[in-house]
C-alpha cells in the first residue's frame, strides 16, 4: 500500500484488518523443544491454538514433582535394601574367591598379604611370614620350590585382580538397572497421564516418550542434577563435562495464539534483522555466554504466522539485512532463527540451528510511492513476493457525499480525543483548508494526519478563547498560528522589501521589467515570492541568454522554458528575417537555484516589452508557463503566489490597480485566504486569468497585443508591431554592419 504521509495509510489498514482478520481461523501454536539426539538443532512442535502453553505449564509441573518424587523414591527403606543387597552380593562374590585363593595358598604355606601397595604373596612357617634372612638361609632347592609355588598363585591372584573391575561394572549395571525399575515406576504414571491428555497430537507423544526415556537413561545424572543444583539452573557444570540440566525439559512456546481472536496481526515498528526472524538470546555464567533452546526468541514473522504482518518499507529497507531476510523467508517459505553472523557465514564457533517454521501469513508494505516504484525498478523479485498493489490518492473529488465524510471524520477526531465540538461553520472551515492543501478548489486533500492535527489546535485556540464550541474563527485562528510558527523566513523576506533591500516594484511603469512569483517550500510551509524579472536586447544574432543558466543557478526545467520563449519569438517575429538581436534574461536578486517553468510567461512579457520599448504596469506580478505557441498554461502554488504578491502590496498600501495575472486553467484551483477574498471583491486587488501571451501583454502594456493579417503584418501601434518594427531596424543595422565588414559577437560588439 503506497501513497503520501499523512493518508491514513496506517488507520486504514488496521480499520480494515479488525474487519477481516477476526473472520479468519485462529492458527495453530508453535513451540521448539530440545532434540535429544542433537541438541544444537532444536525442533520445532505445531500444537493447536492455547495447547502450547497447556504443554509448557503440563511438563514444568512434572519435571517439578519428578524433582521431589524420584530423590523420595531413591530414599525409601525397600529401594534401599535391594541396594544393599546388591552390594552385598558383588562384596560376597569378591570376599568368596579371594577367601578361597587365600586357603589355597596358605595350603601351600603361602600367604596373601594387604599392603600399601596392593596384594602380594610371602612364604609361610609356622604359619608366619618367612623374613627375608630366614628365607636366605634356606637351600636353594628349597627356595627354588617356594618361588615356584609363590609364581603360580601370582599368576591366579591376578587374573583375580582382572577380575575386579567386571565385577564392579556388574554391581554398577545391577545398581543402574534397578535405579532405572525405581526411575520407570515413578515416571510411568505421571507422563502417561501426559500422552492421555495429548493423545490427539502425535507429535506430542512422540517428544513425551522421548522425554521419559530420556530421564530413565539418564537417572544418575538426573539426581546428582537435583544435589548439585537444586534449582536448576543453567551452569557451566550443566553445559560442559555435565549436559545434563533441568532445562533440557523445558518447553519454548515461541507463539501463543491463545487469547488471539481469528488470525493475528502483528505491527512491527522496528523491522530489523532479528525482530523479523527472531534471535538466540545468551545468559552469562562466569564471563561465559551460554544458550540453549529454552531461549530462542520468535520474531515478528513467527507472531504473525497465519495471519497479518504490516511492516513500514521505508524502516525495512533502511535496517542492514531486513530486506533481503523477509524475502528470503518468503521464497522458502518458512522462517529460520539466525543471526546476522550466521547469515554471512561469518560466525565459526558451534551455535543452535534450529529447526524453521513453515510461513503461511499475509505481508502489508506501507510506503510511499517513490518507494514502490524503485522497488519495482531495481528489484526483479519484488513484483513477484508483492502481486497485489494499493495506491492511495492524494487527494478526493470535492462534493456533497465526500463533503459529508469529511464532516464525518471531524466528528470522530472530536469523540477520539474528547474535544469541544464543532459548529457547522467550523467544520465548513475544516473542509475549506482541506481544499486549499490540496491545491484544488474541486478537490480535497486526502492529508487525514494534517485535519485531525487542525482539529486539535482549533480546540486549543476555542478554549484560550474561552468558547464552549468551536467556531470558525478558532479554526482559522489555528490556520494562522501553524503558518505564523514557520514563517520566519517569509516576514525577514517582507522586511526587506519594505526596507528596499530587496527591490520588488508594486507601482509605475518600467520597460524590459516584470514582477515574477515563484515558491518556497521550508518545512512543510508554502508561500510565494515576487522576484523581479528584467530582459536586456542588443545588436546580436539571435540568442537569448539565461543568466541563471549560464551561472549555474537555473534547473534544466527552467532552462527548458527560456528556450521556449526563444522558440516563440522566432517562430512569431522571425519568418521573413533572422532575429538580429541578443537578449539575455535574470532574476534580479537572486543568489539561490531556480528550477520550474512557471514563471516563462514573465521573462517572456519582460523581453517583448525590451524588444517593444514599451512599459509594463508595475502593478501586476505575473505567473504562468508559456508553449511555443504563446498559450499559458497551468503551474503549481498559484494560491501561495497570489498571497505572496498581496502581502507585498500591502506593505505599501493597496492602490486598487494591483493584481496579479494567472493562467486560466487555474482558477479551479483557487482558495485564497479571506482577506485576498476581500480585497478582491472591494476591487482593491485584481486577479486576472489569461490564456494566451498576447492577453496578457495587453493587461501589462495597456496596449493592444495585435493579430496579424493575410500579409503578416501587425496593426500600427499594437505591441507585436512595434515588436516587428524594433526587430527590422535591428536586422537592418545588422546589414548594414555586416556589409562595412564588421562581426558581430554574442555580445553585439563588433
Amino acid at each position: 500500500m503506497f501513497g503520501p504521509t499523512g493518508a491514513g495509510r496506517h488507520t486504514l489498514v488496521q480499520a480494515l484488518l479488525q474487519r477481516v482478520a477476526p473472520q479468519r481461523p485462529r492458527p495453530d501454536d508453535w513451540c521448539y523443544i530440545n532434540n535429544f539426539a542433537e541438541p544444537h538443532q532444536p525442533t520445532i512442535l505445531r500444537l493447536p491454538a492455547g495447547r502450547a502453553v497447556e504443554l509448557r505449564s503440563a511438563m514444568d509441573r512434572t519435571i517439578k514433582d519428578l524433582r521431589v518424587a524420584l530423590p523420595s523414591a531413591f530414599e525409601r527403606e525397600d529401594y534401599r535394601t535391594r541396594r544393599d543387597a546388591l552390594t552385598q552380593q558383588a562384596k560376597s562374590a569378591h570376599e568368596s574367591a579371594f577367601d578361597e585363593l587365600r586357603l589355597r595358598a596358605e595350603a601351600q604355606e603361602v600367604a596373601v598379604l594387604r599392603t600399601p601397595f596392593g596384594l602380594t604373596l610371602a612364604p609361610l612357617k609356622d604359619k608366619e611370614p618367612i623374613r627375608p634372612a630366614d628365607f636366605d638361609a634356606l637351600t636353594p632347592a628349597e627356595q627354588e620350590r617356594i618361588r615356584q609355588k609363590i609364581e603360580t598363585l601370582q599368576v591366579d591372584l591376578e587374573k583375580l585382580v582382572r577380575q575386579i573391575p567386571t565385577w564392579e561394572r556388574e554391581m554398577r549395571e545391577s545398581i543402574r538397572q534397578l535405579n532405572q525399575e525405581v526411575v520407570v515406576a515413578v515416571t510411568s504414571l505421571p507422563f502417561g497421564e501426559l500422552k492421555g491428555q495429548f493423545k490427539d497430537i502425535p507429535a506430542v507423544i512422540a517428544y513425551l516418550s522421548a522425554v521419559e526415556q530420556d530421564i530413565q537413561q539418564n537417572a544418575d545424572e538426573f539426581l546428582s542434577a537435583i544435589q548439585n543444583d537444586g534449582h536448576g539452573e543453567f551452569s557451566l557444570e550443566g553445559a560442559g563435562r555435565n549436559p545434563f540440566s533441568f532445562r533440557r525439559y523445558q518447553v519454548n512456546a515461541i507463539v501463543d495464539n491463545s487469547s488471539v481472536v481469528g488470525a493475528p496481526v502483528i505491527f512491527e515498528n522496528n523491522p530489523t534483522h532479528q525482530n523479523l526472524v527472531g534471535r538466540v538470546e545468551h545468559i552469562s555464567r562466569m564471563g561465559t555466554l551460554l544458550t540453549d533452546f529454552s531461549l530462542l526468541a520468535p520474531g515478528a514473522l513467527h507472531r504473525a504466522n497465519g495471519g497479518y504482518l504490516v511492516l513500514d518499507a521505508e524502516k525495512l529497507l533502511l535496517n542492514g539485512f531486513s530486506w533481503e531476510s523477509l524475502k528470503r523467508a518468503l521464497r522458502a517459505g518458512e522462517v529460520r532463527i539466525e543471526s546476522i553472523e550466521q547469515l554471512l557465514s561469518l560466525a565459526s564457533t558451534v551455535s543452535l540451528r534450529p529447526e524453521p517454521m513453515p510461513l503461511d501469513l499475509k505481508i502489508i508494505l506501507i510506503g510511499s510511492p517513490r518507494i514502490y516504484y524503485l522497488l519495482s525498478l531495481l528489484d526483479p523479485e519484488f513484483s513477484t513476493l508483492f502481486k497485489v498493489s494499493a495506491e492511495f490518492d492524494d487527494q478526493v473529488d470535492r462534493n456533497p457525499a465526500a463533503t459529508r465524510e469529511y464532516a464525518d471524520f471531524v466528528a470522530c477526531i472530536v469523540a477520539r480525543e474528547k474535544l469541544r465540538s464543532f459548529e457547522p461553520g467550523a467544520v465548513a472551515r475544516v473542509i475549506e483548508h482541506a481544499s486549499r492543501l490540496s491545491g484544488d478548489a474541486e478537490k480535497l486533500s486526502a492529508d487525514m494526519s494534517s485535519l485531525a492535527d487542525l482539529a486539535t489546535e482549533s480546540d486549543y485556540c476555542a478554549r484560550i478563547a474561552g468558547e464552549e464550541v468551536v467556531s470558525r474563527k478558532s479554526v482559522a485562528s489555528a490556520i494562522e498560528a501553524r503558518r505564523r510558527r514557520a514563517d520566519r523566513l517569509y516576514r525577514r523576506f517582507q522586511e526587506m522589501v519594505a526596507t528596499k533591500t530587496v527591490r520588488i516594484e508594486t507601482s509605475g511603469l518600467q520597460i524590459g521589467q516584470v514582477n515574477g512569483l515563484a515558491v518556497i517550500s521550508l518545512g512543510g510551509v508554502e508561500f510565494g515570492h515576487p522576484s523581479r524579472i528584467t530582459a536586456r536586447i542588443q545588436l546580436g544574432r539571435g540568442q537569448v541568454v539565461d543568466i541563471e543558466r549560464e551561472t549555474e543557478l537555473g534547473g534544466p526545467i527552467h532552462s527548458k522554458g527560456v528556450l521556449i520563449l526563444s522558440a516563440f519569438l522566432g517562430a512569431r517575429f522571425g519568418m521573413k528575417r533572422p532575429l538580429a538581436l541578443n537578449a539575455s534574461i535574470v532574476f534580479e536578486q537572486s543568489y539561490s537555484g531556480i528550477e520550474g517553468d512557471s514563471a516563462s510567461s514573465a521573462e517572456l512579457y519582460a523581453l517583448l516589452s525590451a524588444i517593444a520599448d514599451v512599459p509594463i504596469d508595475q502593478s501586476w506580478a505575473v505567473t504562468g508557463s508559456v508553449d511555443q505557441r504563446g498559450q499559458i498554461q497551468a503551474i503549481g502554488g498559484v494560491n501561495d503566489k497570489i498571497e505572496g504578491f498581496f502581502d507585498i502590496c500591502v506593505l505599501g498600501g493597496l492602490t486598487g490597480a494591483q493584481g496579479v495575472i494567472i493562467p486560466a486553467a487555474n482558477v479551479r484551483n483557487l482558495m485564497l485566504r479571506s482577506d485576498v477574498v476581500d480585497a478582491v471583491r472591494d476591487g482593491k486587488f485584481h486577479i486576472h486569468a489569461i490564456e494566451h501571451i498576447d492577453q496578457g501583454i495587453e493587461l501589462l502594456t495597456g496596449l493592444p497585443a495585435g493579430a496579424a493579417g493575410i500579409t503578416g503584418e501587425y496593426p500600427s501601434g499594437s505591441v507585436n508591431e512595434r515588436v516587428m518594427r524594433r526587430l527590422a531596424a535591428l536586422a537592418e543595422s545588422h546589414r548594414q554592419w555586416i556589409g562595412a565588414g564588421g562581426q558581430v559577437g554574442r555580445t553585439g560588439q563588433a
